[in-house]
């Protein structure tokens, strides 16, 4: 599956386009973590627990949005982006969408 952030890619052309694909998931944050992340934001720094979590989240909803590629015989998906959106006091939503299409 071909996955990229532009509308065009180098050297093919889209045959069909099949419509709208996304994935998404949802995490909440831990409280062993917030500890951890409270001592981190005094001292500054990369907070690498919710950084490992975030790009666990992105790869999850990546794979769930491929998944619904690959259900519609997609060979590419183009003009992928990501969002995020606070869902309560310690969730967080990471959904990523795309167009899934054929190529020739």
């Amino acid at each position: 599956m071909i996955c990229i952030t532009t509308n065009e890619i180098p050297g093919k052309k889209v045959a069909k386009t099949l419509g709208l694909v996304k994935g998404n998931t949802i995490r909440a944050r831990h409280l062993g973590r917030d500890i951890g992340a409270f001592f981190k934001n005094v001292v500054g720094g990369e907070i690498e627990d919710y950084t490992k979590m975030m790009a666990e989240a992105r790869e999850q909803a990546t794979d769930r949005m491929i998944q619904e590629a690959e259900d519609l015989n997609a060979d590419a998906i183009i003009g992928i982006r990501f969002a995020t959106s606070y869902m309560m006091s310690s969730a967080s939503e990471i959904l990523v969408y795309g167009t899934a299409v054929t190529l020739e």
